[in-house]
């Protein structure tokens, strides 16, 4: 019986520790004063839009503006702006190739939110200046009508086998982070001796994770290697697709940013304390994303749970353009 309690008790102090915080009435306050709040983003637009809604619901003296663009060209427009001193955006949620620079030219600033507590070390910036909003966790997705689920290849190695040569095996051409975080996980000269071979295995690469899990879903590859979101996004809707976890698991963090001009600095961080918040990331789940809180699930990484993870941190990118070059040479992308 005293075991049961003590067990109990251990559980409460666990659930106590991950509840959600009430936001600070002063920053109600200053945010309502504001009166908007502005946020830029790469993720889509749909669940962007719902999270919105959903804040402007609780919040609604709080009016929300958002624009949304690729990390290309979302950086560039950032900097431009800045350069010309125009500063109209709080919030940014990028991916983590645009830290550096934003870093760089003083662009943002360090915010520790109190839901920080319901987060692994590894999705929290040590300066203060991200903290992760979701994650990309690469996968291998398999065609299940082309290969049976026993036959799938299980392991990076066992991509090798020779029956996956010469278009069987789609890749993304900007998938860097693979790279990064194979080098992170056995080293440079493994891993690029590693993605050599792979390439001698002739995959189409081509652009963009939703449209190779599509071609895949519809037969025009057996395999492809993506984020695991996209691969369930595809798998709920009735395609023949299943993921399968190679260990190492690359994890690609996408960061939670405020901006160091922001407009409206009270709603820029009364917005993120939402969108850390389990309310938000369950909509982020909801929304077939990855979320990066802690107490919150996400079903698409079930498979990946035992293996490694290797987190590609916005500081990951330190090495960016080397490793860019890297991998279109040895993709020959260029």
């Amino acid at each position: 019986m005293r075991s049961y309690w003590l067990a109990a008790f251990l559980l409460l102090l666990i659930a106590q520790s991950f509840a959600q915080e009430r936001p600070d009435p002063r920053l109600i306050q200053g945010a309502e004063k504001e009166g908007k709040l502005v946020w830029w983003t790469t993720t889509n637009i749909d669940l962007s839009q719902r999270i919105l809604e959903r804040f402007e619901k609780k919040y609604p003296l709080v009016k929300t503006e958002l624009f949304r663009a690729g990390r290309g060209p979302l950086l560039n427009k950032i900097l431009a702006e800045a350069l010309a001193g125009r500063h109209a955006w709080d919030v940014l949620s990028g991916s983590g190739e645009m830290y550096a620079p934003l870093v760089e030219k003083k662009l943002v600033v360090p915010y520790r939110s109190a839901e920080t507590k319901a987060y692994d070390a590894s999705m929290i910036g040590r300066d203060g200046e991200w903290i992760a909003y979701h994650t990309n966790t690469y996968v291998l997705g398999v065609n299940t009508r082309l290969v049976k689920s026993e036959q799938a290849p299980k392991s990076y190695e066992a991509l090798l086998d020779a029956k996956w040569k010469d278009g069987k095996i789609s890749l993304d051409s900007d998938a860097y982070p693979i790279l990064i975080g194979l080098r992170q996980a056995w080293g440079k000269e493994k891993a690029v001796n590693y993605l050599k071979r792979l390439a001698a295995q002739s995959p189409v690469v081509k652009r963009g994770n939703d449209e190779r899990v599509q071609l895949t879903a519809a037969g025009e590859y057996p395999l492809v290697m993506a984020y695991a979101s996209g691969i369930a996004r595809v798998a709920q809707k009735g395609a023949p697709m299943e993921s399968v976890a190679l260990d190492p698991v690359v994890v690609q963090v996408n960061p939670l940013q405020v901006a160091a001009r922001a407009p409206h600095p009270n709603a820029a961080r009364l917005f993120i304390d939402f969108a850390l918040s389990k309310e938000g990331q369950e909509m982020v789940r909801a929304g077939l994303r990855e979320p990066a809180r802690a107490d919150v699930e996400s079903p698409s990484l079930a498979s990946s749970k035992s293996y490694k993870r290797v987190i590609i941190s916005p500081e990951s990118y330190r090495d960016y353009k080397e490793n860019v070059k890297l991998y279109q040479e040895i993709f020959r992308t260029r």
